[in-house]
């Protein structure tokens, strides 16, 4: 498991959001944006820098512009030109609002990016820290499977040949969805929150001992894939082991931590004859209702309590 850094091109942002080009130095849209949050830059507006992080975009709305406005041009030149020495990603005017040419003078100068929208400052803003937090996101790739049971996104783990692929497939003639085989990429979009995908190269393809490379979407159709699903429950399949304690009852509540989120986990024995796509539906089941506030196990401990403890 390789943990890595992310960048999104200035250039990709720029398409997403249909910003209009104010000024663009040569290479602009190649620009690596590497934090995902914004500032509105008003105090550094004001002089101050003290915990200023030039690495982030900067988006001006119409509380600084009416700020600088009331300055002269030489002064706005000046609060320009020195925010604009920092080597700012890019500035961003929201709103539609005229571009002052001190404005434009400075960017030039320092070679800053100038974009424009006609959104509102706070819209924007949320929009792009959104988009930043999921291409930024920290990630790693897991040999697994990822599938969607009834709405739960269960995340299928363990050795290679114990049966996940063609578990997987079970589930799809079920009626649920393949998201990843083989290679599963696990982003943390939030402190609580894991999302998973598929390399886009093998997007859609499973592989099944005996038969080779299988299109779910092509055989199955649209319904049978989704592109992405949070990870919600983590099932560690592996061969039965005679003598082994398996957990009975489901009291012990176990998780697996991923990018240091603790997600619920459970261990399934395979061996022949137990109809695991069954199995694993139940405990995608059981994992809702648990969230949901029901816990069975700990249902039938209070009744064996109040039946025989007295």
């Amino acid at each position: 498991m390789q943990l890595k850094e992310f960048s999104v091109s200035l250039g990709e942002l720029i398409q997403e959001f249909g910003f209009e080009v104010i000024y663009g130095p040569d290479g602009f849209d190649k620009i690596e944006i590497t934090k995902d949050d914004i500032n509105r830059p008003g105090l550094q507006l004001a002089g101050f820098f003290d915990y200023f992080d030039p690495n982030r975009i900067q988006i001006m709305g119409k509380v600084e512009t009416t700020f600088v406005e009331r300055f002269t041009p030489e002064m706005r030149l000046a609060c320009f030109d020195k925010l604009f020495a920092t080597q700012i990603p890019a500035m961003i005017i929201s709103r539609n609002i005229d571009v002052f040419p001190e404005c434009l003078e400075a960017a030039q100068k320092h070679g800053v990016p100038l974009l424009r929208t006609n959104e509102f400052t706070s819209t924007i803003m949320n929009a792009m820290v959104a988009s930043l937090k999921v291409k930024l996101a920290p990630r790693i790739t897991l040999h697994g499977v990822l599938v969607e049971i009834y709405g739960e996104g269960v995340l299928l783990l363990g050795d290679s040949g114990v049966g996940k692929s063609e578990t997987a497939i079970e589930l799809v003639k079920r009626g649920h969805r393949l998201i990843a085989d083989d290679a599963v990429e696990i982003k943390r979009v939030s402190d609580k929150t894991l999302v998973g995908t598929a390399p886009e190269v093998i997007r859609h393809f499973i592989e099944l001992r005996g038969i080779g490379i299988v299109d779910v979407r092509r055989i199955f159709g649209m319904g049978a894939v989704k592109l992405t699903e949070k990870v919600e429950l983590i099932i560690n399949l592996e061969a039965w082991e005679e003598g082994k304690q398996y957990d009975r009852l489901g009291l012990d509540g176990q998780t697996t931590s991923i990018l240091d989120i603790a997600i619920p986990s459970l261990t399934i024995p395979v061996k022949p004859g137990r109809n695991l796509a069954v199995i694993i539906e139940v405990a995608a089941m059981n994992n809702r209702h648990k969230k949901m506030g029901f816990n069975a196990a700990k249902e039938l401990q209070d009744r064996m309590l109040k039946e025989f403890g007295g």
